[in-house]
């Protein structure tokens, strides 16, 4: 069984931002970071299986907005090398959650520079810049905003109005110190910023073709093919329903409970195999034994 185990494990944190090796997340010892091990990123961010649905529902989300999107087509090369991108944003969400302060501290400069270089003009005409405070915003928000509602789905249904609340007023701060403005804090503020929002999002080719490499993207094995077109349909039946219609994706309510019940069964397994994962490797580092 410890065999079996260890090959779930290293198939699970070869996807995550551990694979690139630039934070030890178990030193210095003490350090708590942004959040500390209190804090309600902590547990939101914490279970692989629920952040991988609401990752794969932010990237969809995200690409509705057109400037948002311009900038990851014209200078990213996910269409090559998705892993890649997969592992870039999980190490900058591991590491300004779990990460000491001063590695929280680099990734978000380190973006911001990256950030400076990202400009250009969307299809449309209209021209665009990643460090834009409101593009920031949006993709925040469909970020965040997609991991809390996959937690409360698959990992704790339970998560009180309060801590939702204190989760989204946590994680403003780093999207504030990124540059966006106007951050939504609390869930109130959230739904009405979406509602806002929806006006200025299109569902276009380049969207969609977002979609068809979400959908294709390759397999090391049969298994990891089964469960990553599980976690697919996952992040597509997490988006709201406008969203899903924008897509052409709309999922009935039988095919949703079928969905959801299949990542519930194959998530214990996840969860059993995980040990050494960020928030393993910075429990560590605080001298947390769980």
């Amino acid at each position: 069984m410890e065999y079996i185990r260890r090959k779930i494990e290293s198939q699970i944190l070869a996807l995550s931002g551990l694979a690139l090796r630039q934070i030890d997340f178990e030193k210095p010892k003490g350090d708590p970071g942004l959040f500390g091990p209190e804090s309600v990123s902590w547990q939101v961010h914490g279970d692989f299986t629920s952040m991988l649905v609401g990752g794969i529902s932010a990237l969809l989300l995200q690409a509705l907005h057109p400037l948002a999107l311009a900038g990851v087509w014209d200078h990213s090369n996910f269409r090559e090398d998705l892993l890649g991108r997969l592992r870039r944003t999980g190490l900058f969400i591991s590491g300004t959650t779990y990460g000491a302060k001063a590695d929280a501290d680099w990734l978000i400069e380190k973006v911001k520079t990256i950030h400076l270089q990202v400009t250009g003009f969307a299809p449309d005409g209209r021209p665009y810049a990643a460090s834009d405070p409101e593009l920031l915003t949006w993709v925040h928000v469909a970020e965040v905003h997609s991991f809390l509602q996959s937690h409360l789905r698959y990992r704790n249904p339970e998560l009180s109005g309060a801590d939702q609340d204190r989760y989204y007023t946590e994680v403003a701060q780093i999207a504030e110190r990124l540059g966006a403005t106007k951050v939504p804090r609390s869930r109130a503020e959230i739904s009405q910023y979406l509602d806002n929002m929806r006006p200025q999002l299109l569902c276009d080719e380049r969207s969609l073709e977002i979609l068809r490499i979400l959908l294709n993207a390759p397999a090391p094995n049969i298994v990891a093919g089964f469960a990553a077109k599980l976690f697919m349909q996952g992040g597509i039946d997490l988006l709201p329903d406008w969203a899903q219609s924008m897509l052409g994706q709309s999922i009935s309510e039988r095919h949703s409970r079928w969905i959801r019940l299949r990542i519930n069964r194959l998530a214990p397994l996840l969860r059993w195999a995980v040990r050494n994962g960020s928030i393993h490797r910075a429990r560590r580092r605080l001298g947390i034994v769980k």
